[in-house]
């Protein structure tokens, strides 16, 4: 989208924010951004350019907590009722690895920061589950400013 996706704005309220505000609501105990500094608790990328695995692996390293929830920055309008499968099963959603809700020590062992997505939830054993009815386009997120658009008009 040529800048920062955490700081755009969804309906008067900065992307990371919403995503802060939504785990928070979901119970989430302790908060860890990665990658840059937003004002929220943040960890740095151990390497520029390394992706959301190594965004994943940095957050789980900081927080030391037994069950992690990933959620990522680039859809801020999922919903609470979006995530109760995931966060009463564990797992991701068939053909969108993240949100996802993983034990610690799932998390392989050879994991690194370059990893597709993908193949983290695979060697993770995750389960994936059905998306819930309705909410594909909000899990799925904006990487365009046409998906941006879509999603602020639903």
């Amino acid at each position: 989208m040529g800048r920062d996706k955490a700081l755009l704005d969804w309906d008067g309220v900065r992307a990371v924010d919403r995503v802060a505000a939504l785990a928070r609501a979901v119970g989430a105990e302790a908060l860890v951004t990665a990658g840059a500094d937003h004002g929220l608790p943040w960890v740095p990328d151990d390497q520029a350019g390394a992706g959301p695995v190594g965004g994943v692996l940095a957050g789980a390293r900081a927080l030391g907590t037994s069950r992690l929830l990933v959620l990522a920055v680039d859809a801020p309008m999922v919903a609470a009722d979006d995530l109760a499968p995931l966060l009463a099963a564990g797992g991701y959603y068939e053909g969108l690895p993240v949100p996802m809700v993983l034990e610690a020590r799932a998390i392989p062992a050879d994991a690194e920061a370059g990893w597709p997505l993908r193949r983290f939830v695979d060697r993770a054993g995750l389960t994936a589950l059905s998306v819930p009815d309705g909410a594909v386009a909000r899990l799925r997120g904006a990487n365009t400013p046409e998906e941006r658009a879509d999603l602020l008009r639903r």
